[in-house]
Formats: C-alpha cells, structure tokens, sequence
C-alpha cells in the first residue's frame, strides 16, 4: 500500500457489520477464532454483547476504496471474565488507588486461550497505526488499558515498537514430530510413560463406543448433548457458561468443516464429550463436559483423542486449552504465550512494567523446571 492511500479508521458496533470476505481474507485460514463466522457467531448467539461484559467494538481501517485493509477484534469489558490472561490484581490496585479500570479494551476471541493473530493486517505497515487507534480510542473515552491476549510470537515487534508492556505465561501444546500413529508417538516416552498411558487410555474406553463428527455429521442431538457436558463444566469452573445454546448451533452452521465433536457413548448414550476447532496447522481443544464420572475419561477425550486426530489429519500440534500440569505426563509440553499491555496512566504503567518484570523470571524458571519433565525418553 503506498503512502498516498487515504486511510480511515473506525469503530464498528460488531464484525457481522463488516464484510465477511474482506475479513477473512485479512484473518487468514490458519486460525479459526479470529475468523469472521466464528466470531459473529458469538455475537448472533448472544454469547458477545448486551449483558455479558463484552460489547464488540473491532477497530478497522479502510482503503480509499472504502476496503478492509486492517482489523482488531476487539471488546470494551466491563469485568475480566473469559479471558485467561489475570489482571484482577491490577484492576483491584488501581480501584484502591480511586482509579477506575473498567471499562478496558479486549484484544482477543473471547473465551478462547490460543494463540494467534490479533493484528489482522492486508500490509505490515498498518501495525503501527492500528495500535495508535486502539490507543486513541482509549485515550478518547477514558479508558484504564487496552489488552491483546495470546498473541502469535510473530506479532509481537508491532506491540513492542508501539510501547506496550509484554506478557508471557505458560501453557501445554503437544508436538507432532512426524509420527505415524499413536503408537509411534508412544515409542519416545519412556517406557513408565508409556506404559502409564496405555493403562489409561484401556480404563477409559471400556465398555465405551468414541466417535468423531464434523461437519454434516453433527446433528442437533449431538450439540444437545454436548451443550448438557458444557453446562455441567461451565458451571462448576466459572459459575455459567459463556457460550449460549445457540452458539453451538451456529458454529455448526458457519464453520462445521472445522468443528471436531468428539463423543464417548455408553450402550448408545453420549456420556460425555470434547469440543476441537481445526486450524490450518493445529487442532484447539476448546471445551469437555460428562454425565457420568469415569477414571481417566477426561484424558482420554480431551488429550489422547485429541493426538490420534492431529495425526490423522496431519497437523502439527495440539493446543489443549489454559493451565493444567496434569497435561506434562501426557506428552504435552510447556510453552510460552505472549500478551501485550497499554496503561495509559504514566505511574500505574510503571507499576505494572515492574510486576511483569518479575513475573518473567518466575516464568521462565518454571518453564525450565518442567521443560526437564516431560515424560519423553531422555536417550
């Protein structure tokens, strides 16, 4: 794009307000959470907007053609719920401070802790000044902080350059390693390991029939069902569900090719359930929710399953949600995930900056300690 372009920036009330195609072709095809139907799919369902502490607002830039040329998805908050990244203590200190840190601006795909773009840019370029609206916006209305969660590491210099404090915590991603089959990625654990897995995955579908659906194949029943397993969950990790019933629906509907349900059934009965969306290069594991309560069936849906898909299918990791430990035994391995702050507040920003100081240094002496416990042979 050369410099004699006219550019506009603006503020939209929801992605469904702007152009499908327009935005896809900025978000790309390797990440489904930033894509156009995911995340008006949110919104259409209720899941985003009016009385949920998510009000859309993505910030976009436009050619003199009136083209998307630059995108944010992003969301004016008004709690830090469904974002996997804590900031309550920074909220609570400025609060005490007679501050008010509410309402903030979102950079990500609510309730979803992959990585991936946030800058959704048609030319590098246009980084720098889509950060300084984002900026701007803040600024204008009085916002605390402005917010990008789980950024792709490749994004990372735009928001370094623009000023913004950076961010790393850990998660668990399984690495394919150009493996075969299952049994193939269970040939370099150690034998324990090995053995340990096998054990589980044998108690686990006992007596149980798994399967896999996408696409056509998912039926109403099937996201009845799941929709029983997310509520179950739902309520006990966060006090109610984020996603509504309708939601899972129009996921269905608009990307169903890139939904993997997977099912585990007792005597023709779905008991329980994993819901995956299929990236271009990774498969997400989103949500699991059961009725009946069987050892190691968790494990076995959410993160065996999980690697038998990736496989088949040919991609390159498997990215199995936030936290968890219990992951490392399993053959998946610590990771850093990036975020990126602005505090508009000169002395709350400092405060901030060193926090996140001395936040890296435990980070990384963790990922250091369960780098060296992973459960793969040490030959």
């Amino acid at each position: 794009m050369s410099d004699q372009d006219p550019l506009t920036a603006a503020v939209y009330g929801s992605v469904g307000a702007l152009p499908a195609d327009e935005w896809d072709a900025l978000a790309g095809d390797d990440n489904p959470f930033v894509s156009h139907a995911f995340l008006s799919a949110l919104e259409d369902s209720g899941s985003v907007g009016p009385g949920t502490g998510w009000a859309p607002a993505p910030i976009a830039i436009a050619d003199g053609a009136g083209r998307l040329a630059a995108a944010l998805p992003s969301y004016l908050k008004s709690h830090s719920q469904g974002e996997y990244v804590f900031d309550h203590s920074w909220a609570d200190a400025w609060h005490r401070a007679g501050g008010r840190y509410y309402p903030k601006l979102q950079i990500a795909a609510p309730f979803t802790p992959a990585t991936g773009p946030r800058l959704l840019l048609g030319d590098a370029g246009l980084a720098e000044p889509l950060l300084r609206a984002a900026q701007g916006l803040c600024a204008e209305h009085g916002f605390s902080s402005a917010h990008a969660t789980f950024i792709e590491p490749a994004q990372l210099p735009f928001f370094e350059d623009a000023g913004w404090l950076i961010r790393n915590d850990i998660q668990f991603h399984w690495e394919n390693r150009d493996y075969a089959d299952f049994d193939a990625f269970l040939a370099a654990l150690s034998s324990r390991k090995r053995k340990a897995v096998r054990k589980e995955r044998a108690e686990a579908q006992a007596g149980l029939e798994i399967r896999h659906l996408t696409g056509d194949e998912i039926e109403p029943e099937h996201w009845d069902a799941f929709w029983v397993f997310y509520q179950d969950t739902g309520a006990r990790k966060w006090g109610s569900p984020y996603l509504t019933r309708e939601a899972f629906t129009l996921l269905g509907e608009r990307m169903g090719d890139r939904v993997l349900l997977i099912l585990a059934y007792d005597e023709g009965r779905p008991i329980a359930g994993a819901l995956n969306l299929i990236g271009k290069s990774a498969l997400y594991g989103r949500y699991w929710g059961c009725t009946v309560h069987k050892p190691f069936l968790h494990f076995e849906l959410c993160y065996y399953q999980a690697i038998d898909a990736a496989i088949r299918l040919g991609l390159r990791r498997v990215e199995a949600g936030a936290q968890g430990g219990h992951k490392l035994a399993r053959g998946y391995e610590p990771v850093r995930t990036w975020s990126a702050h602005w505090i508009a507040d000169a002395g709350f920003r400092e405060a901030v900056a060193d926090f996140l100081a001395r936040e890296r240094r435990g980070v990384a002496e963790e990922q250091m300690f369960l780098g060296e416990r992973t459960p793969f042979r040490k030959d």
